[in-house]
């Protein structure tokens, strides 16, 4: 496939240490090595980024190093291919940062060593690992922090941050700012008089004051500041926490505060009086529940081309142009029963994981038998190099032996990173293949236990239309599996079926990694 604008766009990441020298892997084999690799995939290699004579110990602070993250981050490359985890990082920190940098990006790491190909649903696996060391890690520095936190609070030592507005840090103690304090406290006054947070903020912005990094006041800042208790005298302590999903934090359990008096700048019964408005004001604002929304809403279309409604007066989608109708629970059923078309019966996967094994192992024995011919080859031109530095065999002699050796070597050269390259396409392909199969199949047992929410994010991810005629039901989903076990490993390693559609080849490879997180 030629370069185009389509095809994925990777980077080639070589460093061969000494000791792989000694054995005959050059730079120049391992380029090869991936080049071939992509070329299998159809990939575009877009830079090689080459680091001579740097240890391994570190390597993220090298100019290629640098080179290669900014062209990640620039989407100059979506991908890099190195011939094994060692060769990228040998220092864990590093290759922890290198792996959640790329999955940060929406990159992928390709290390044909251990059969890793993070654009193949089984290679994703090796970030979710990678993902949990990092998490591991995290955890085991947060739960020290965590750790010191009450002890410092109950002494009243400062826990990090600033000090609430209207309030100043001096000796490690909190005392009201002469500047922010007058302010706070015509933020309550304003409030008890208009009981408008958006009135507030704007009164408070066309006097001129701002906050304290000289943004505009906002109803949430006022908000936020109304519902502070340290201007009635109570900082609070150890109260909240960072969730690590998404890095925002929340209250905790009230048993968890520590309370410290400190200086008022307004009377507790103002304090009570706004709070109470903006209780008063949150629980009448409360809006009524969302309207249930059903299971195929938006994807099922009647024949005629209409899309069909549940009615408030019966449990079935109906199409209002011709009465067109079908059963909630009906078309569930018809549904799951369709996901079994995501494997094939038990005999066909049988069949298929046996002739990848069969072609594995292959190839494996004729990498073996060339590998042991290479380094026979090189001992017997090793052996003529040292009869003719003897004397023993003449320059004429030396050159009749030689060049047929010579023409073999080269052709080993060659021979060697395509096979190579051949063995890691079916291994990785043979790995996605099982996890497709496995985590599909897991998918259709667990239906009936899974709640509304992960059903309908599932019918979303992998369906495109449901057609329902009269007795009939066509479910169009974004991947269908091949038709035999053939077409799986020929088609390359995805495991994904050609199609007419330029976009299922995409959408395909998205079910296929939905499918693996679902798990």
């Amino acid at each position: 496939m030629a370069p185009g604008t389509n095809s994925k766009r990777v980077g080639i990441w070589i460093r061969v240490s000494t000791e792989d020298q000694v054995k005959g892997e050059s730079p120049e084999h391992h380029e090869r090595r991936a080049r071939l690799y992509a070329e299998a995939k159809s990939w575009n290699v877009i830079e090689v980024y080459r680091l001579d004579a740097v240890s391994g110990k570190t390597v993220k602070d090298t100019p290629e190093a640098k080179r290669m993250l900014d062209d990640i981050r620039s989407g100059h490359i979506t991908g890099l291919i190195f011939s094994k985890l060692a060769r990228l990082a040998r220092n864990t920190k590093e290759l922890l940062e290198f792996a959640d940098f790329f999955r940060e990006q929406g990159a992928d790491l390709i290390s044909l060593a251990e059969s890793i190909d993070t654009s193949s649903p089984a290679g994703r696996l090796f970030y979710t690992m990678i993902a949990a060391m990092a998490q591991w890690e995290r955890e085991e520095i947060a739960e020290r922090v965590a750790a010191s936190v009450p002890i410092r609070a109950k002494l009243g030592k400062p826990l990090g941050g600033a000090a609430p507005f209207g309030y100043q840090w001096h000796d490690q103690q909190l005392i009201p700012d002469p500047k922010e304090a007058p302010v706070r406290k015509l933020l309550y006054k304003l409030f008890r008089e208009h009981q408008r947070k958006k009135t507030v903020a704007r009164l408070l912005n066309e006097q001129g004051y701002r906050t304290r990094n000289s943004s505009l006041f906002s109803d949430t800042t006022v908000e936020r500041l109304l519902r502070d208790p340290t201007a009635k005298g109570i900082r609070r302590a150890n109260y909240t926490q960072t969730t690590n999903s998404d890095k925002a934090w929340k209250l905790k359990p009230e048993s968890e505060w520590i309370l410290h008096p400190v200086e008022p700048v307004i009377s507790e019964d103002l304090w009570d009086e706004c709070n109470a408005i903006l209780n008063a004001q949150q629980e009448k604002g409360r809006r009524p529940a969302k309207k249930t929304t059903y299971l195929f809403s938006g994807l099922a279309y009647c024949l005629c081309g209409q899309k069909m409604y549940v009615p408030s007066n019966t449990p079935k989608y109906v199409c209002y142009r011709c009465r067109n109708k079908i059963p909630i629970d009906d078309l569930e059923a018809v549904f799951q029963e369709q996901l079994r078309g995501f494997f094939f019966s038990a005999e066909e996967i049988a069949r298929s994981l046996a002739e990848g094994d069969t072609s594995i192992k292959g190839k494996e024995a004729l990498l073996a038998s060339l590998e042991a011919e290479r380094l026979k080859l090189q001992k017997e031109i090793d052996r003529l190099y040292d009869l003719y530095q003897s004397g023993a065999i003449d320059k004429h002699g030396f050159g009749l032996k030689y060049h047929p050796l010579s023409e073999r070597q080269r052709q080993l050269e060659d021979a060697l990173p395509a096979l190579q390259a051949d063995l890691d396409v079916l291994k990785i392909a043979k790995l996605s293949q099982e996890e497709i199969i496995t985590e599909a199949r897991d998918l259709y047992s667990r239906w009936p236990t899974l709640p509304y929410e992960e059903k309908r994010r599932i019918v979303e991810t992998i369906t495109e239309r449901i057609v329902i005629a009269d007795g009939e039901v066509e479910i169009n989903l974004f991947y269908s599996p091949p038709v035999t076990p053939s077409s799986t490993t020929s088609s390359g390693g995805s495991g994904t079926p050609p199609s007419s559609s330029p976009n299922r080849g995409e959408k395909a490879m998205k079910l296929q990694g939905f499918i693996a997180a679902t798990s």
